[in-house]
């Protein structure tokens, strides 16, 4: 059993305005409360669109609920000429514990390469946020068996030039893209399977510390009924949910039942 604190990270994506985010948050909190859920078991994330989230943090900071939020993506460069970019100083000073960084949507509508991500993962180290890393592999790439490698290399390469110390806290999801939005789900054995070729990746390349304390989540498709399989391994420790987290008593439903696994 790993001592890492279980982690379920809830991306809203492009829903909810503030207003419904006001409420969306406060039903999970009620949801939470309702279901005794102990707060030392895992840590629970909201994660909406940047114009919501300083009413979010309102709610939480001024009801001093026990959840956590974060951004949807943040800038790779510093405040200046960057027309519709969110700087990380920005998103500290709203205070964001965690930010999205790398997500297959943004990879592929966005266009963003690794070397991009690398330094969006740099830039909100700097300003002391943690990054929610997500690689994973497409569907063709699991079919002709590469999927280890490219996940692995994407893994490296977002990571590039930084060093353990700097990486204290970081968290990887695993999102295979094949099951994403498409109500297909990894196996329990999918998910165990990368989830422990990252953590001996982070071994190899950084230190064995680092890979012990690294929290690894599953994403993709995730809900109540199958959480608890795809939390199975003790390599996977948390979930990064979508569609499942936009109604507060669903999420928190889905919470509890990734506790009791």
């Amino acid at each position: 059993m790993s001592d890492r604190t279980l982690l379920l990270a809830g991306n809203w994506k492009m829903n909810h305005d503030h207003l419904e985010a006001i409420s969306s948050v406060q039903k999970l909190a009620w949801a939470l409360e309702d279901a005794k859920l102990d707060e030392t078991k895992c840590d629970v994330v909201v994660i909406p669109p940047f114009t919501d989230i300083r009413s979010v943090q309102t709610l939480i900071q001024g009801d001093k609920l026990w959840l956590t939020y974060g951004a949807q993506d943040v800038s790779q460069h510093e405040p200046g000429a960057h027309t519709g970019e969110i700087a990380a100083s920005f998103l500290a000073r709203l205070g964001c514990t965690y930010v999205v960084v790398g997500h297959s949507e943004r990879r592929a509508n966005n266009h963003e390469t690794n070397d991009i991500v690398a330094a969006k993962v740099k830039a909100a180290l700097a300003q002391e946020i943690t990054p929610i890393l997500c690689i994973g592999e497409s569907l063709e790439q699991r079919q002709e068996k590469t999927h280890v490698d490219f996940t692995l290399t994407q893994l490296e390469e977002s990571l590039a030039d930084l060093d353990s110390a700097s990486l204290e806290g970081l968290v990887i999801a695993y999102e295979p893209v094949w099951a994403i939005g498409t109500g297909e789900t990894a196996t329990a054995e999918d998910a165990a399977e990368m989830a422990a070729a990252i953590r001996a990746r982070l071994a190899e390349r950084y230190s064995d510390s680092l890979a012990a304390s690294t929290r690894i989540l599953y994403g993709g498709s995730v809900k109540t009924d199958n959480v608890a399989q795809v939390l199975a391994s003790d390599d996977v420790d948390g979930a990064l949910v979508g569609g499942a987290s936009l109604n507060g008593p669903d999420f928190a439903a889905l919470c509890k039942a990734a506790v009791a696994k």
